[in-house]
């Protein structure tokens, strides 16, 4: 490579989707130089992801994007439902289901959110150059070559320089083919299926019965419409792997109306699959979104997913690249992230599209807060556990500040305007029952003081940058070294995260 056309930068992110945006956004709210490249030309031109849980909503919060997000959603903001019918025009909405156990109660500061893929990108790819993002679209990843420096990266006769690479370059990841990383998992689940993606004025048709998903019936169409604008755009589902047939009459069939605008946009045959990366990292080489796993879209998991591996390895790239923690501190990524994927990926493989919810109950299915509020329990990783481990249940919700969980929400004023989960990020945070000034005195970390029917009173909460509770317990002199202890590992030279690879 020429060296005398080498830019540099801290952090250069491959994929310009929506993991790899909101990887750049996460990093320049921590201050870090970041070059985002992406061989399209422009965002995402298919609707693909549409469901955003209140935990993703928390980590555009953080970023001071969570109203602009919910500004853009406002075409989809009450198609909350979901329908069952034989046809669009036959269906009926079902009614809202409370998950059993819980008394409505407040999961989050935020509420989920409905929009497109296509809708959501440009929000954060504007959002990203805000902030001084070098974002270069049009631009594609031709080879890279790293050592225990850095990592030069070939874009097509120039180079960039930089201290980590975040792969976020998709399913088909070619950095993580370049790595030599494999997945494992289930393979495919269930058979093959196919996309059609349509435009008709189906606004008086769905009124008063808006919906996010409605499932179709009819014995000539089966499948279901999800909606992407609630009026001129649409999804439709169905299994098979046939791309030929002819769209405008099932679709046609599907709705039960004869739509004389009907136009079908795109048909992309798919399959579901539930795969995890084996290693998250090499080198200095990091994978978020789908290059690091793949699941089915049943319980809206994929997309989400990947917004908390970008939240977390943002915080743990600017400690290291700040000087504040060992490089050894970026092996607790994988630590953590790769079983929290295992586990949203197996979750979605047991979910279906059936909304009447015939078949079977799975035992092992997860309560549905625990899945949308970030509720999986690390047990290994940036965590310290004096008193042992403390597990968080997975069939009900029940948030209890347990070492390696997200903090569980409250507000903290009248207003309702300032949450427990604003206390954290884009540094660490002391959350304290009772008396804040003996610990205040330590200094170690910023501190806040809770309510006593959040903690017994004594009680304190070592927040991570990411909102996971790192350490708990009451003696006052341990915050700060356990913070010490948390940033500068023992890095163990038998992790293959920390292999460092060459590849060109």
């Amino acid at each position: 490579m020429d060296v005398r056309r080498t830019r540099e930068c801290e952090v250069l992110i491959v994929g310009g989707g929506l993991v790899g945006l909101t990887a750049a956004l996460v990093l320049r709210h921590h201050g870090l130089a970041v070059t985002l490249v992406e061989r399209r030309t422009a965002t995402s031109p298919q609707p693909k992801a549409r469901r955003f849980h209140v935990r993703s909503m928390e980590v555009f919060r953080e970023l001071g994007l969570a109203a602009t997000v919910h500004d853009a959603a406002r075409d989809l903001a009450d198609h909350d439902r979901m329908a069952v019918g034989r046809t669009l025009a036959e269906a009926e909405r079902l009614p809202l289901r409370q998950p059993a156990g819980v008394d409505a109660p407040e999961v989050s500061p935020e509420l989920p959110c409905l929009i497109a893929q296509d809708v959501l990108e440009p929000v954060l790819r504007a959002a990203a150059r805000d902030v001084g993002a070098d974002v270069r679209f049009g631009t594609a990843l031709t080879g890279f070559e790293q050592d225990t420096d850095a990592v030069v990266a070939d874009l097509g006769g120039r180079s960039v320089r930089a201290a980590y690479v975040v792969a976020a370059d998709g399913a088909h990841s070619g950095v993580r083919r370049r790595l030599g990383i494999g997945r494992s998992g289930r393979g495919p689940v269930g058979g093959p299926s196919v996309n059609v993606y349509f435009r008709a004025d189906l606004a008086d048709v769905v009124r008063g019965r808006e919906f996010n998903l409605c499932q179709i019936e009819h014995p000539d169409a089966p499948g279901a419409i999800a909606s992407v604008d609630g009026r001129l755009r649409w999804m439709f589902m169905t299994g098979g792997e046939r791309t030929d047939r002819d769209w405008p009459t099932v679709l046609r069939t599907a709705l039960g109306v004869p739509a004389p605008d009907l136009e079908v946009l795109s048909v992309l045959p798919w399959q579901a699959e539930m795969l995890v990366a084996d290693r998250y990292s090499a080198g200095r080489v990091h994978l978020a979104g789908d290059a690091a796993h793949v699941m089915p879209p049943f319980a809206a998991m994929g997309a989400n997913t990947g917004i908390s591996d970008a939240h977390e390895l943002g915080w743990r790239l600017a400690a290291v690249l700040r000087g504040a923690a060992a490089p050894a501190l970026l092996d607790g990524y994988a630590a953590e992230r790769r079983p929290a994927a295992w586990f949203a990926a197996d979750q979605s493989a047991r979910r279906t599209l059936d909304l009447r919810g015939r078949t079977t109950p799975d035992p092992a299915l997860a309560h549905p807060f625990v899945l949308v509020a970030g509720g999986f329990q690390y047990t290994d990783g940036t965590l310290c556990r004096p008193d042992g481990h403390d597990p968080e249940p997975v069939d009900r919700f029940a948030p209890a500040g347990r070492v390696g969980t997200r903090v569980p929400h409250r507000w903290l004023d009248a207003a309702r305007s300032r949450s427990t989960l604003d206390l954290g990020g884009p540094g660490w945070a002391l959350l304290v029952a009772g008396d804040p000034r003996p610990w205040a005195a330590t200094g170690a970390v910023p501190v806040h003081r809770l309510d006593a029917d959040f903690l017994p009173t004594g009680t304190a909460l070592l927040l991570r940058p990411d909102d996971i509770v790192a350490w708990r317990g009451t003696d006052v002199t341990a915050p700060g070294r356990v913070l010490q202890e948390l940033l500068h590992p023992a890095r163990d030279a038998s992790v293959p995260n920390s292999t460092v690879d060459s590849t060109g």
